[in-house]
């Protein structure tokens, strides 16, 4: 039962290390969460502190997916549950992190992350499917959203073709499920039609607009 509890705790505070906050506040000593949408991930790093920041926070972002799994494998070698209860919450613990009073990303990321830590091939298809989507979307939120759907199928995809295992069938619908909940605020801003548009260039180092501040507010108090 140790070993339990350190699963659940260890992946969840790996997930929770502030990568954007941190990052941002090197670069610019901003506060990557009084900036644009208000979250920690690499697109608003990159609104915060231009593209070297959101690359940074980005890739690391991407390590702390890696690093549950490893930690995971550790307590419970040979167990894919632990893997994917382990993948499950470090994206848990970056959207919801304890140390910034819970205010986190989306966790595409770390969900990336986590899933070539679980299958090292998908890193062929994940990774150029980033800029691709972000290029024929122009949104950061849907890309978020494809890619979560994305990663349960190819997960389905190795279990049904290849015998792989369907505990981590479970991973990928968890962590859909939690980045869906983590991207409402952006549903309503496409629904509004105001839900800003990536550029690699220009991103504006302002305090967060009122509006997005509400809806940070209503994600914050019912997630």
């Amino acid at each position: 039962m140790g070993s339990v509890w350190m699963l659940i705790l260890g992946a969840y505070l790996i997930g929770s290390f502030p990568t954007g906050w941190l990052v941002v506040r090197l670069l610019t000593g901003q506060d990557v969460r009084r900036i644009g949408s208000g979250r920690t991930g690499g697109t608003n790093a990159m609104r915060a502190g231009g593209l070297p920041a959101g690359l940074l926070t980005g890739l690391g972002d991407l390590v702390k997916g890696f690093l549950a799994i490893e930690w995971a494998r550790m307590l419970f070698p040979g167990q894919p549950l632990a893997g994917a209860v382990a993948g499950i919450l470090a994206v848990a613990g970056h959207n919801w992190p304890i140390w910034l009073r819970f205010r986190g990303g989306a966790g595409t990321a770390p969900n990336l992350g986590t899933a070539i830590a679980l299958w090292p091939l998908v890193a062929a298809v994940l990774l150029p499917l980033v800029p691709l989507l972000a290029a024929l979307t122009g949104y950061a939120s849907m890309t978020s959203l494809i890619l979560a759907f994305v990663v349960p199928g190819l997960f389905a995809l190795r279990a049904v073709a290849f015998g792989g295992p369907w505990a981590e069938v479970l991973y990928g619908l968890g962590t859909l499920g939690l980045i869906v909940w983590a991207l409402r605020p952006n549903f309503r801003r496409l629904r509004e039609g105001t839900e800003p548009r990536l550029r690699l260039s220009g991103w504006p180092k302002a305090p967060v607009p009122s509006g997005l501040a509400e809806g940070n507010e209503r994600s914050r108090t019912s997630a």
